[in-house]
């Protein structure tokens, strides 16, 4: 899979078909629209190729949205390999481009520099400046700039519309196992080890401290996790908090990953943190004793987790 953060591509990656969007999550929506672009591929024997946005134009318009993507830059790339792209542009979203007028994006990228075939587009999708352009205005310069718009009936489930907003919220209100679902796998966070307090040291249960950078909120709590170290294939069975430690009189939002049956120093080593179930909100305890006791009532439930 071919890597670009321009516009510049090859060749044989023109006259492609294009998917464009954020495709933050690559959930069972995105995942049926890439399934219906494989049979155009096959159909047409083209090249199929995605452009997205980094970072996300949401977050590049709205500074105040910190907590937001369900995946890191990273791990959209690693799924898109999966889904078998032949080639991925992601265009860095900064005041110049934002500016862009969508018949210049419809002309110059789309037709002149991209010579895009079909053109897989949400609905409801916007683009140019100020978000002037939408699908109508695709639709018109079809015949003009020769390509074809496709833009797939969304997947629903359970008369919902399977999103990243949807998958978020479900995140944020505790339904991991629903989140998991629309995923088609668990949903995880990537991120080092950093040093912390010691806190959970000190009560008999040691962490593995990771920053959650710009990834989704989801429900302050404790959960069974997977983890796995990028550099290893081997993965390991624990228990975290996400959280603010409110018996700590906590801050800053913190991931705690205590891991079963490990003791190596991992400090600065980049892990794979994989959500397996939700097993409680997050609580101030009086004490010690009471955080220790709740503590080890967790740990049963997630050591039963497969």
């Amino acid at each position: 899979m071919k890597l670009y953060n321009n516009f510049k591509i090859k060749n044989h990656h023109k006259n492609s078909i294009i998917l464009i969007g954020n495709f933050d999550g690559l959930h069972l929506g995105h995942q049926k629209l890439f399934s219906l672009a494989k049979k155009y591929k096959k159909k047409y024997s083209l090249k199929l190729g995605v452009l997205t946005f980094e970072p996300m134009p949401k977050m590049y318009f709205n500074k105040n949205i910190k907590n937001f993507r369900i995946s890191s830059q990273k791990q959209k790339i690693d799924l898109l390999y999966n889904l078998n792209v032949d080639f991925v542009i992601t265009k860095k979203f900064d005041k110049e481009f934002s500016k862009t007028k969508s018949i210049n994006f419809i002309e110059n990228i789309l037709k002149t520099k991209l010579k895009a075939k079909f053109i897989f587009v949400s609905n409801n999708f916007r683009f140019g400046n100020k978000r002037e352009g939408d699908v109508k205005q695709l639709i018109k310069y079809e015949d003009a700039c020769d390509y074809k718009i496709i833009k797939p009936k969304p997947l629903l489930i359970k008369k919902k519309i399977v999103s990243s907003s949807l998958i978020r919220n479900l995140l944020e209100i505790g339904k991991l196992k629903e989140a998991n679902k629309l995923l088609n796998r668990n949903w995880s966070i990537e991120g080092k080890v950093q040093k912390g307090k010691q806190l959970g040291k000190k009560i008999g249960f040691p962490t593995a401290n990771i920053d959650i950078k710009n990834y989704v909120l989801a429900c302050p709590g404790v959960y069974a996790i997977r983890v796995k170290m990028i550099s290893s294939s081997k993965t390991i069975k624990g228990i975290a908090n996400l959280g603010y430690r409110p018996t700590f009189n906590g801050k800053k939002i913190l991931l705690e990953a205590h891991l079963f049956n490990f003791s190596r120093n991992i400090y600065n080593k980049d892990l794979i943190v994989e959500f397996l179930m939700f097993i409680r909100k997050e609580k101030k305890f009086k004490n010690m004793n009471q955080l220790k006791k709740q503590i080890k009532t967790d740990l049963l439930i997630a050591k039963k987790m497969k």
